[in-house]
């Protein structure tokens, strides 16, 4: 993902269950989990 944060906000404003909220990880990635349509859980992140 180029840009997680832009991710965030449009999978947020589509009414999309984020699992774990955007946060920098210590290991150096930018992050959040979602749940997709099929209830599985998908982690989407970008490099910092």
């Amino acid at each position: 993902m180029d840009d997680a944060d832009v991710a965030y906000e449009v999978l947020r404003t589509s009414g999309a269950e984020i699992v774990y909220p955007l946060q920098d990880e210590e290991w150096g990635v930018r992050r959040f989990f979602v749940r997709d349509p099929n209830g599985r859980t998908v982690n989407v992140l970008s490099h910092r």
